[in-house]
């Protein structure tokens, strides 16, 4: 293992049709060490195969598929083994559990002897007054305890992948028009205020609720700036993707510790529409390994 973690993740939209649009191909030339994916939708075996046809094979594969087969679905390939791994989000017996199926799997590595916890997550895309909306929240509440719990147990964690949600104006392109669908909703963005605000301090949501900060850190934000975007997934309807019109809901939410180890934040847009191999762009980190900087 290099010196350098680089992490990558991305919503891969079903990973056999991804492979078959190139991104074994990407993978072969990026130099990813740990990869997580989301709307993986594919069996074990299919992910067994897929990997084990990359050149630079080796990989290492944990799943965590939803029980509606055919649906979500996350997992992590890595260079090296996991040491340990969970699967699902809450208490075995809440109903977030069951909504969590295929959509949050954490893994800790020991990369040059430094422990580290990678997590795929997939958030319920949500639709505004139907129970996609109600899982949802349900699904951001079991998450942001769960944070709560991870960032007092172990200084390097990132959550990545999809989140469904653009936290502020920046991060959509047509945000006005979307103010009340799922995915930009304020309720959905205060829990982002939430997340990104100073620990154990009263935060302001943009809802107009308050409540105490998880002290947690957006690396595309903090590397990027007070930018649009950079996007992360386009529509495929229209010329969204031509004209830039995308969200930035991909991302690596990482403990303070790990975001003082970033070296290289970049979104691997591809060059044109043909050449996608997904809706989504991967999002790609370098973390430095070792001792504290």
């Amino acid at each position: 293992m290099p010196e350098t973690l680089r992490l990558a993740s991305v919503n891969v939209n079903g990973v056999r049709a991804a492979f078959r649009k190139g991104m074994g191909e990407w993978l072969e030339g990026r130099g990813v060490d740990v990869l997580a994916m989301q709307e993986v939708r594919a069996d074990d075996a299919h992910l067994d195969e897929l990997f084990g046809s990359v050149e630079s094979s080796g990989w290492h594969i944990l799943h965590d598929p939803c029980e509606i087969k055919g649906r979500a679905g996350v997992a992590i390939a890595s260079r090296v083994p996991a040491v340990a791994h969970r699967t699902g989000l809450g208490a075995p017996d809440a109903q977030e559990s069951i909504q969590s199926s295929g959509r949050w799997l954490e893994a800790d590595f020991e990369l040059g002897g430094t422990p580290v916890t990678v997590i795929s997550n997939y958030t319920h895309s949500g639709e505004v007054g139907t129970p996609r909306q109600e899982a949802k929240w349900a699904f951001l509440d079991a998450m942001g305890a769960r944070m709560n719990e991870l960032v007092d147990e172990r200084e390097l964690v990132a959550i990545v992948g999809d989140f469904n949600v653009g936290h502020r104006e920046l991060d959509i392109k047509n945000w006005r028009g979307n103010v009340k669908k799922s995915g930009f909703l304020p309720r959905e963005r205060a829990y982002f205020d939430r997340f990104f605000g100073p620990r154990g301090e009263l935060v302001a949501g943009v809802d107009g609720s308050e409540a105490p900060g998880f002290g947690w850190v957006d690396v595309g934000r903090r590397w990027a700036g007070e930018v649009d975007g950079p996007y992360t997934w386009w529509s495929n309807r229209g010329q969204a993707f031509d004209n830039d019109t995308g969200w930035r809901i991909d991302y690596h939410v990482v403990t303070p510790g790990l975001a003082e180890r970033v070296e290289n934040y970049a979104i691997d847009r591809a060059a044109a529409y043909d050449e996608r191999w997904s809706d989504h762009a991967p999002v790609v980190v370098d973390y430095r390994l070792g001792a504290r900087p």
